[in-house]
Order: structure tokens, then C-alpha cells, then sequence
């Protein structure tokens, strides 16, 4: 049997599972409070499996073996990144967030200021940020397909990302948060064990001595000792300080970027207390940090056992590097039989990773419609739960159409900078205004307006002239030539644009309500009617 069957086979019993987890999941879901946040019915070990296999996407699976299989020590520094912005999600939002809000970011925004334009404002960003993320997950569905099932025509993967699509609506609209919720446990189990699995695999081939996997990945890497030092990805000669300018700006967006993604923050909403929401966090700072430390294996061990040659000749940006290790490692202990088997079980996991995190997303998205702009903006709160649900699953529907249509219509396109943008503009529009909401009394409505569309305008213009869209090999558009920027990614400057234009745009305007931010000053800190909150 080949890899392609058998990778087609267990992607198959994952999706037969994962919808009657679904289907069995949607008995519950009775009111806004069960579609929308599970019920606030999972335990913060729950919670925090379901954030591990929110936040490990296909992305990082894939794209930061492949990184670290290609350039090394450079490529490792996302896997830093990643994991450390826990700690910002951690100390200062996970259980602020979690006591203040009720289903959405607006939530917490729109409780001491004006609610239209604040709710405005971040349903639109929030939808921006979600549409981005997704577009590059379903991108990404299409090329592993190719790469992993055989799929050469341009229609095989069109049908693939369209199968996505569907699954992932279907996910969202009949399981809500609570169906999700469990596809994304299975998922993060599942991508752990196969993780480990290779990890062992590869660590026990070198007697689980890591300075041989070192030296024989920086031996076949063609570099040698440069591969285990800074310098190979960025801040090389060529690049001259803006490369290395580029790497605090990348670090940047990372770090701060988790804190304001929607599809993380609604997480902290499924659990019944704020201890839950603090121990959950605690759960998904533990898989993940054991995941990406798990990424450094598999990507020295490709570079040692598969060759970085090899790798970029099959995958120029490095995303086969884990699935080429699973059938080089599989092959050389269990045979040719145990190499096929190996490879499609990396393949199916990686399958599972993007339909986990394409569901999370999707539910972000339409929530944030129904709840902050239809509810809220359009409706002025005069909504019934049953009238609210049926929209976020019609705007489920609709978002679900949308990431289709990019998806097949972006191809072509380069995926990394799409995960960039969408993690800088959380970190230059949400999170200003995250922070300022729970922690400055002055704070008002026309600063929270401001910095959320401040950053996000900012973000996505120092982007649209940056290197990550013309002027380069690997840009949107190859062969234009605007790229007034030499910055791919723009968090250095977007992210103080974001703070300084919620400074601005408070001080500016003289609305000031003290009485609002006692309340929501002691709500974050004790959760006392955070069950209430927000038909404001």
C-alpha cells in the first residue's frame, strides 16, 4: 500500500471520528452561552489541550521544521518566539480577560465606552486577523496535499481546499465552541504522539547524544559550524542591519502578537473560573513548550538524516522537512513498510492540524459578527440567543465561503507572510487596546478606536510596501517592484503606531468614565459579574 492511500485512509478515520465527536458535542448546545463558549463547562487541562492544538498549526508543524532543517540556528528563534509569548498571555490578559468579558474581545472593550464604534472596530479587526490566519491555513492544505497525497493538478487541490472548507464549517456550525473544543484535544494528542514519536526515533538512532545530531546536521547542511550559530536566516552581510532590525520586528509581532488573537482569546471564555482560565494557560504553555522543543529534533534530525538539498528540492521553503525525516527514519529502522506507515501518519496529523485550527478560526470570526457587530452594531442588542446563534452560523457559512475562494485564488502565493501579518496586527490593533482597557483608567472609546484601527492600517500598509509583497523571489507579486520597506515584517513600527494612536486619541477626546473602570477594574480582578457582563 502507498503512503498516498494510506495517509488518504487514517485522514479519512480522523474526520470520521472528529464529526461524531461533533455531532455528539451539538446535543448540548441549547443557548449563546454553550454555542459560543462550551457552556463554560471545560476543565483547565481541557482548556488547555484545546489551546495547544488551537495555537499549533500547520505553520508551526510544518514551516518551523522546516526552517530550522534549512537555516539552522536561525530558524529555531520562531519556535522562541512562539512559546514566550505565553508568558505575556499569561501575566497580563488569560485571567483579566477571562473575569471581564463574556464571549468576545469586544466584550471587554465595550463595557466602559461607547459600544458601536468600539464593537465596530474590533469585530473588524478581528475578522481581518481571522481571514488572514485562514487563508494561510487553507494555502497551506492545498500544498501539503500535493506534496503528501501525490496531487500534481491545480483542480486536486482546488477540490482539497474546497473539502477543508466544508468540514471546517460543518464543525463550527453544527458543534459551536464545544465540538471544536474536542476536535482541537484529538488534534493536539494526536500531533504530540506523532511528534514524540519521530523525536524518540531520530534521538535514539544517535544513542540519544545530541551533540552527533548536531554535528551531522551541520555537516550535511552544507554549512558547518554556521549552521548552529546566529546569522544564517538574518543579520547576514547582504541584509546589513535591516536584517537584523527584521528579527526584533519578527520577535516583536510573536511575542506580543498571541496576547490579541481572537481565536486564543475566545479559548479563555470555555472555562468556568479564573483559575481555570490561569491553569489552563499553564497546560498549554507546557505542550507547547514540549512541542517546540520537540521541533528542534525533527528539524536538526531532517537536516542531518534527510539533507537540506534534499529537503529544498522537494519544498524550497522547507515545509516537507518533517514528513521526508518521518519516511527517512521509519525506512532505516522498520523498513521500507515502516517508512510508508510513518509518513502517513505525519501526513494525517498534519491533515488534522489544519482542520483543527481552520475550525478555531472560523468560530472566532463568526462569533465576533454575530455577536459584536449583528447583536451590538445593527441590532443595538434587541436579539434573542436562538436569532444571535443561527447568525454566527450563517456568517460561518459565509466566512467559511470567503477562505475557499482566497485559498484557491492565493495558491500561488507566499504563505509566511500571511501568518505575520496576522500576528501583527493582533499585536499592533488588539492588544493596545486590550491593555490600555484593563489596565488605564483615562482610557475611552476614541482611543480604543484609535488604536485598533491605527494599528491595523499601519500594519497592512508597512506590509503592502515591504519586501513580503513585491521585489523579491518569494513575494506576492515577484515581479513588481514597490517595496519602498526593507522590512517583510512590520510589528517594530506597527505596534508602537497601535499604542501611541490609543494615547492620542484618548487624550485627545475628553470622555472619561471613573465609575465604569472601577467596575471592570474589579471584575478582572475577582470575576464578580463577569456572568452578567456586556448587553451593554
Amino acid at each position: 500500500m502507498s503512503h498516498e492511500t494510506l495517509s488518504t485512509i487514517l485522514f479519512l478515520v480522523f474526520v470520521a471520528g472528529t464529526l461524531a465527536i461533533t455531532f455528539w458535542a451539538s446535543r448540548n448546545n441549547k443557548s449563546a452561552t454553550d454555542y459560543y463558549a462550551g457552556g463554560r463547562s471545560f476543565s483547565g487541562a481541557q482548556n488547555g489541550l484545546a489551546i495547544g492544538g488551537d495555537y499549533m498549526s500547520a505553520a508551526s508543524f510544518l514551516g518551523i521544521a522546516g526552517i530550522i532543517a534549512l537555516s539552522g540556528y536561525d530558524g529555531f528563534l520562531y519556535s522562541i518566539g512562539f512559546l514566550v509569548a505565553w508568558l505575556v498571555a499569561l501575566l497580563l490578559v488569560a485571567e483579566l480577560m477571562r473575569n471581564s468579558g463574556k464571549f468576545t474581545m469586544a466584550d471587554v472593550l465595550a463595557f466602559r465606552m461607547s459600544p458601536r464604534p468600539v464593537r465596530t472596530a474590533a469585530g473588524v479587526s478581528t475578522i481581518t486577523v481571522s481571514i488572514f490566519y485562514l487563508l494561510a491555513q487553507m494555502v497551506g492544505a492545498g500544498a501539503l496535499v500535493g506534496l503528501l497525497l501525490g496531487i500534481k493538478s491545480d483542480a486536486g487541490k482546488m477540490w482539497t481546499i474546497v473539502a477543508v472548507g466544508l468540514l471546517m464549517v460543518i464543525y463550527v456550525v453544527i458543534g459551536g465552541m464545544k465540538g471544536t473544543t474536542w476536535v482541537q484535544i484529538v488534534k493536539a494528542v494526536m500531533l504530540m504522539t506523532g511528534a514524540a514519536l519521530v523525536t524518540l526515533l531520530v534521538l535514539g538512532k544517535y544513542g540519544f547524544n545530541l551533540s552527533g545530531l548536531l554535528g551531522d546536521a551541520a555537516q550535511q547542511s552544507g554549512k558547518g559550524d554556521s549552521f548552529l550559530i546566529p546569522g544564517l536566516k538574518y543579520g547576514t552581510e547582504a541584509q546589513g542591519i535591516w536584517g537584523k532590525i527584521d528579527l526584533i520586528s519578527l520577535g516583536l509581532a510573536l511575542v506580543l502578537g498571541t496576547a490579541g488573537l481572537p481565536h486564543i482569546l475566545i479559548r479563555f471564555y470555555t472555562v468556568p473560573t479564573a483559575r481555570d482560565a490561569r491553569k489552563s494557560v499553564l497546560w498549554g504553555i507546557g505542550i507547547i513548550g514540549v512541542f517546540y522543543l520537540l521541533t528542534l529534533v525533527l528539524g536538526f534530525g531532517a537536516a542531518a538524516l534527510v539533507g537540506t538539498k534534499t529537503i529544498s528540492d522537494s519544498n524550497k521553503a522547507g515545509n516537507t522537512a518533517a514528513p521526508l525525516l518521518a519516511e527517512k527514519i521509519g525506512a532505516d529502522i522498520f523498513g521500507d513498510v515502516g517508512g510508508t506507515v510513518l509518513l502517513a501518519v505525519i501526513a494525517a496529523v498534519a491533515f488534522a492540524t489544519i482542520l483543527a485550527v481552520v475550525a478555531g478560526l472560523t468560530l472566532a470570526s463568526s462569533s465576533s459578527f454575530a455577536h459584536d457587530l449583528y447583536a451590538h452594531v445593527f441590532k443595538r442588542g434587541q436579539v434573542t440567543d436562538k436569532e444571535e446563534i443561527l447568525v454566527a452560523r450563517i456568517a460561518a457559512f459565509v466566512i467559511g465561503a470567503v477562505a475557499i475562494i482566497l485559498g484557491i485564488r492565493a495558491q500561488a502565493l507566499n504563505v509566511a507572510f500571511l501568518v505575520a501579518l496576522a500576528f501583527a496586527i493582533a499585536a499592533s490593533g488588539n492588544l493596545p487596546a486590550i491593555l490600555y482597557s484593563l489596565f488605564w483608567k483615562r482610557f475611552n472609546t476614541a482611543g480604543a478606536v484609535s488604536a485598533i484601527y491605527g494599528g491595523l492600517v499601519s500594519a497592512l500598509v508597512l506590509v503592502i510596501f515591504s519586501p513580503a509583497v513585491s521585489g523579491a523571489p518569494t513575494a506576492m507579486f515577484p515581479d513588481a517592484d514597490f517595496d519602498l520597506i526593507p522590512l517583510s515584517n512590520p510589528g517594530i513600527f506597527s505596534i508602537p503606531i497601535g499604542f501611541l494612536c490609543g494615547y492620542l486619541g484618548t487624550i485627545l477626546s475628553k470622555e472619561y468614565n471613573a465609575a465604569k473602570y472601577a467596575e471592570i477594574e474589579v471584575r478582572s480582578l475577582t470575576g464578580i459579574g463577569s456572568e452578567k457582563a456586556t448587553s451593554h
